[in-house]
């Protein structure tokens, strides 16, 4: 059974080794200061591995973020990344956010129109 916990402090070596198999990539050198800065957090757990997760970064006031969405891909197809965001959407009203903002590549529309996202007009610059 996968548990879903909310800011549950994942250690960089669980992060890395999510973030290898779901992005291939390492991420960050730390994920620490993502973890102290952001509203709220949620990581899926089956036992102690870390398979899923999604970051909610916060602008003080009413807008939430969803950023880093993500689950091992033995873990896909299970309905773990809708519980997590189902979750993060209930942390983040509970917290004061009004409004749960998410851009996501046109492959995932499906899941976050799912997760109840609706589509709008945004705009992005890349500065790196």
């Amino acid at each position: 059974m996968i548990e879903i916990r909310t800011d549950c402090q994942p250690d960089d070596g669980a992060l890395r080794r999510l973030w290898q198999v779901a992005w291939g990539s390492d991420g960050p050198a730390s994920f620490q200061p993502v973890l102290r800065h952001g509203l709220t957090h949620l990581g899926a757990f089956d036992g102690a591995l870390l398979v899923g997760f999604v970051n909610v970064a916060w602008d003080g006031g009413v807008h939430g973020f969803i950023l880093d969405t993500c689950v091992d891909p033995a873990y896909r197809r299970q309905g773990i990344a809708l519980r997590l965001l189902a979750a993060a959407a209930e942390t983040a009203r509970a917290r004061g956010v009004q409004w749960l903002h998410v851009d996501f590549e046109p492959q995932l529309e499906a899941l976050y129109r799912q997760a109840g996202f609706r589509p709008t007009a945004a705009g992005l610059i890349r500065l790196a």
